[in-house]
């Protein structure tokens, strides 16, 4: 019969080795001897189960008990289990919380937090600096986030007794035995657990506050971007990691302006004299005002140009353009002066249509069958 080898030098820890050490060694060597890791090497199976045996037994304090004293664990000196736990373990360091075993990491980090902020499309055309009041989980100000009373000391958690999950054993209907490994849900995975809890956070470390903070809106920003501030959100568990702030903004809409991207367009009513003869109208930008140069003959709906007063694009320095859209006004209401010169104006011819105009009326006759 073939020796059993020494579990201890298949991991490679002394025989004093703590538990942490223990899981260690087997997740570097599991890593490294992994069949999948290991494709076309015949040894690598045979190399990875003997890796795992040793920290099923070694890794759990009564079977390591058993082993240290007769050198062999069960009536049979074999194995009365395989524990899956181990592969959980593997995983874990592949995947980063769950493994095939069943073992799933009690996630402690802080929840993500969102607020709705709206801003004026001039903000949004320049950025914006800007004061919220967010309602979040804050570490405990009483115990500084340990969830302990100031003053006493941590205990191990009588759930797991200071590993950190616990062993859930069944059979399967062939009279295998399985084993899983779960984290331990009093503890969370910590291995201990507070003697005396702190009165203002009842133990959990964390507080609910309402602060203030500054949130710099870049310029450019468009209605449904978010802004993720690390670490903003609600405090984590017992120290983990905050999770994040996201500010949703809302650009409110304009009464001048409608925005298509990074380009403006707005209405400007111009009158029908200045239409007719050509002129200079003043219109509203961002910035301010600019003047408009309208040529002679201008029609209803006509579009000018003003380069560069339009939005900055948030991902470079290019910036869009205004487009001003001109309608043509007519007076309502005329003096008798008015009247008349426009009565003579007429006379003169000025109410004949020109080409475009009769083209117009020549195909609105042939689709009536005039």
């Amino acid at each position: 019969m073939r020796a059993q080898k020494d579990y201890y030098e298949i991991l490679g820890v002394p025989r004093d080795a703590t538990t942490e050490e223990i899981k260690r060694a087997y997740r570097r060597l599991a890593r490294e001897c992994h069949p999948d890791v290991n494709q076309g090497d015949p040894g690598a199976e045979a190399r990875f189960k003997e890796v795992a045996s040793a920290y099923e037994v070694l890794s759990d304090p009564q079977k390591r008990s058993r082993y240290d004293r007769f050198g062999q664990v069960g009536s049979r000196g074999g194995f009365e289990d395989f524990d899956f736990g181990g592969f959980g373990d593997l995983f874990d360091s592949f995947f980063g919380g769950m493994g095939r075993g069943g073992r799933v990491e009690v996630e402690e980090r802080g929840a993500d937090l969102q607020h709705d902020l709206e801003i004026t499309l001039a903000e949004a055309a320049t950025g914006v600096q800007r004061t919220i009041n967010v309602s979040r989980m804050r570490a405990c100000s009483a115990c500084g986030g340990s969830g302990a009373k100031e003053g006493s000391r941590p205990m191990t958690c009588p759930g797991c007794h200071g590993a950190g999950e616990v062993r859930h054993t069944s059979s399967s209907v062939f009279g295998m035995r399985f084993s899983t490994v779960a984290t331990c849900e009093r503890c969370r995975g910590r291995g201990t657990v507070e003697s005396d809890p702190c009165q203002n956070c009842y133990g959990t470390g964390r507080e609910r506050r309402s602060e203030q903070m500054t949130v710099q809106v870049p310029a450019g920003v468009e209605s449904g971007m978010r802004l993720r501030l690390g670490g903003e959100g609600d405090a984590g568990l017992h120290g983990a990691p905050a999770g994040d702030l996201h500010v949703a903004v809302q650009v409110a809409p304009d009464p001048f302006f409608e925005r298509r991207g990074t380009e403006l367009i707005c209405e400007v009513p111009i009158p029908f004299t200045t239409a007719a003869l050509g002129g200079t109208v003043t219109v509203p930008t961002l910035s301010g005002t600019s003047e408009v140069r309208v040529a002679a003959g201008s029609q209803s709906g006509a579009v000018f140009r003003l380069r560069d007063k339009g939005l900055p694009d948030i991902n470079s320095r290019r910036r869009g353009d205004q487009h001003v859209v001109v309608r043509v006004v007519v007076p309502t209401h005329m003096t008798a002066e008015q009247r008349r010169l426009l009565e003579k104006f007429a006379q003169a011819g000025g109410d004949k249509l020109g080409d475009a105009e009769r083209k117009f009326f020549d195909r609105l006759k042939e689709a009536l069958g005039g």
